[in-house]
């Protein structure tokens, strides 16, 4: 098995990380700071600070949050494809089968 390519240090909630990863090293530094301000998030929003609390409802905020891309991605495929449906239909009643 081959080896990933990048270790990167990075800083998430007080504590360094080294994180080996076969992404580029501005897109894992990227993903810790998000991770990071959204432990920093939780801890603005709640008077438990236990790291491992703030990780978990960090962990559940980020969860709910690409459940709700994947949500909206799903439905909007739909939509896309009932649009362009009603293109075709329109564009069938429009030019005459003898056009094409």
């Amino acid at each position: 098995m081959e080896s990933p390519k990048n270790t990167v240090q990075v800083h998430i909630f007080g504590e360094d990380y080294t994180v080996r990863s076969e992404g580029e090293v501005e897109y894992i530094r990227e993903v810790a700071q998000y991770v990071d301000r959204k432990m920093q998030e939780v801890v603005d929003k709640t008077a438990n600070k236990s790291p491992a609390r703030v990780a978990i409802l960090a962990a559940l905020s980020i969860a709910d949050e690409l459940f709700r891309e994947r949500e909206q991605g799903a439905s909007g495929l739909t939509d896309l494809e009932k649009r362009a449906n009603s293109i075709i239909s329109l564009l069938n009643e429009k030019i005459p089968e003898s056009a094409t």
